[in-house]
């Protein structure tokens, strides 16, 4: 009788064995991927809520603390100073991408990010009235929170109009220019107004863009890695659409 070679008797799983095995797996995967992305959503959040905790907390320390709204409006060289520590962390951190995921590197920087341009803000908020900033805090906090339940529950994808996106940057970039050119012979006030206006849309856009972008629902997302990155985006859309509502609506001290 002739031997049969060892495994003979094992019969090979069946198509719907083999089929049922794979789908058991791609759920689980896919479970797993949502509770990262679940927490990832809570982390840049949970950052994003203690950055606006402190740049709220600044601005209102500037417009209504009249012996430190003094002092900063006559310290011009501090604004400087910020607008330039800024720049250098604003550069790190976006270009750096190794120095963006290590900690603790990765969170002081962004704490000095959030300090200077929160200091700005401040700074800035200090030359309009009280009633003037609390307004713009208040429209600013409603627009947030309509875009982001907007980006969560809409099914319109915001992160495949890059090129809406980018068309406002370039008639917002040419109205800058244009009132560069014609400042110097006077102010022009509608032309002030129509470019703070494309700001505040422009910057509403971009923050239902990176909402999506965290989401990770939409033809484009970011990675769960790059929650220091995700924060930042959010922090600087909010920011910059308060600085354009205050360009807007916002009314100078007397």
């Amino acid at each position: 009788m002739k031997k049969g070679k060892v495994g003979d008797d094992i019969e090979p799983p069946s198509y719907q064995e083999a089929t049922a095995g794979y789908g058991e797996m791609e759920a689980q995967f896919a479970w797993d991927d949502k509770t990262i992305r679940r927490t990832f959503i809570r982390k840049v959040y949970a950052i994003l809520m203690l950055q606006l905790s402190v740049t709220v907390g600044i601005v209102c320390l500037f417009t209504f603390c009249a012996p430190v709204r003094f002092y900063i409006q006559t310290h011009p060289n501090l604004y400087m100073m910020s607008y330039v520590m800024f720049l250098v962390t604003y550069i790190m951190l976006s270009c750096c991408g190794d120095l963006r995921r290590k900690f603790p590197w990765n969170a002081l920087l962004l704490l000095l990010f959030t300090l200077s341009m929160a200091f700005m803000m401040g700074f800035v908020s200090s030359f309009y009235n009280t009633k003037s900033v609390i307004l713009c805090l208040g429209i600013t906090t409603l627009v947030c929170l309509s875009v982001t339940i907007f980006s969560f529950q809409s099914k319109i994808d915001v992160t495949s109009y890059q090129g809406v996106l980018f068309s406002m940057c370039m008639a917002m970039l040419l109205c800058a220019i244009t009132i560069s050119i014609v400042v110097p012979f006077g102010y022009v006030p509608w032309l002030h107004a129509i470019y703070a206006v494309i700001g505040a849309i422009l910057f509403t856009l971009f923050l239902a863009f990176d909402t999506q972008l965290l989401l990770g629902n939409k033809r484009y997302s970011i990675s769960p890695e790059e929650y220091i990155f995700a924060t930042l985006s959010l922090y600087l859309d909010v920011i910059y659409l308060f600085s354009f509502m205050l360009q807007l609506l916002g009314g100078g001290r007397e």
